[in-house]
């Protein structure tokens, strides 16, 4: 896992190191097993990502590669995210230390959740993917770079691979507008305002 801080604010790239997890379909329950579910708060949630499939492969997951301590960018394959869609699958990434994911398809919910958090899901083709895995495998010290002008991930050896995002999300990202509470916050004056122009909300604070 990592320290890194959570994103905010406008987002236009992700860079650090990767970790590839293979497979298609993989499903929320898998990114984080129900009987997390139950927890108060998500703050607690890094460690267990990938749970049940770290334990079954005995401490050969990628999540448990020493190598991969530190990786912001994860890399997946098709259909990633899909099952219910419970929103500590991203939240549980998100504290694991992933800033971006890379991937040929994504669940819809799971991709919104991801927005929801400054989390960018960037599509590659299949052949793409496998390349990008294989590098990573390669060598896990390698440095990624997803550019969200551009639409390219750079690796490190010159690599280049483009990315694909639509258009919509990638403005929300540019413009930080996925970060609801931090546009709340950054308008607490206007919001103040409009407030105190509300009868209803007057009427309330008398009668308080």
């Amino acid at each position: 896992m990592t320290s890194a801080p959570f994103p905010t604010g406008p987002i236009n790239g992700v860079s650090g190191t990767a970790v590839a997890v293979r497979g298609d379909d993989i499903d929320t329950d898998r990114i984080i097993p129900a009987r997390f579910l139950k927890c108060v708060t998500f703050s607690e949630l890094g460690p267990a990502a990938f749970a049940d499939d770290r334990a079954e492969l005995n401490g050969q997951h990628p999540f448990d590669q020493s190598a991969h301590r530190g990786a912001s960018i994860l890399v997946v394959n098709r259909n990633f995210g899909c099952g219910s869609s419970r929103e500590h699958a991203p939240q549980a990434l998100m504290r694991w230390g992933i800033r971006a994911v890379i991937g040929e398809s994504f669940a819809e919910i799971f991709f919104g959740n991801c927005l929801a958090l400054g989390i960018p899901c960037l599509s590659v083709d299949h052949d793409v993917a496998l390349a990008v895995q294989a590098a990573i495998e390669a060598e896990p010290a390698l440095t990624l770079s997803a550019d969200l002008d551009t639409l390219e991930l750079r690796g490190g050896q010159g690599q280049l691979w483009p990315l694909s995002l639509a258009a919509g999300p990638r403005q929300m990202l540019h413009s930080g507008q996925w970060d609801a509470t931090g546009q709340l916050l950054a308008h607490g004056a206007e919001l103040a305002a409009t407030a105190a122009r509300l009868p209803y909300l007057q009427a309330f604070s008398v009668s308080g």
